[in-house]
């Protein structure tokens, strides 16, 4: 039973039929929204803001030791100990970047421009869905 508890959450966010149909034909819209959701900020800001990967050395353990043999007195060696070892993790940093203004204003008309053009291509779509899928 609790075991189906732990599921209903997942299970309603799934959605339903007629939200996954519309989900997939507004993919595009949603993508080019979130394009100019950043956009607008890079603008309010004056730079944008730029992801980089570096590195950072972490001391984690990469193995144990070969198991110690038995002593003369037939007692058993110490239990094998872990071998430690540095190695480089990836991390995802932000760092300012310069844009150009002018630039970056010409990209935000262009995308609204192309936001109109999916919601106008997508809207015969989202019908279809709610006829095929009705609620």
């Amino acid at each position: 039973m609790k075991r189906l508890i732990l599921l209903l959450p997942l299970l309603a966010a799934c959605g339903t039929p007629q939200e996954q149909c519309i989900n997939r034909v507004t993919r595009d819209q949603r993508t080019v929204q979130t394009l100019i959701a950043e956009t607008e900020a890079n603008l309010a800001r004056g730079y944008a803001i730029e992801e980089y990967t570096a590195y950072e050395m972490e001391w984690r353990m990469c193995g144990v030791q070969p198991v110690r043999p038995v002593k003369p007195n037939g007692k058993p060696g110490k239990p094998p100990a872990p071998l430690m070892c540095w190695e480089r993790e990836p991390v995802t940093r932000e760092r300012p970047k310069a844009i150009d203004l002018g630039a970056e204003a010409v990209k935000l008309e262009q995308l609204r421009a192309k936001r109109a053009q999916l919601a106008r291509a997508s809207a015969p779509a989202i019908a279809q869905c709610q006829v095929q899928y009705p609620e």
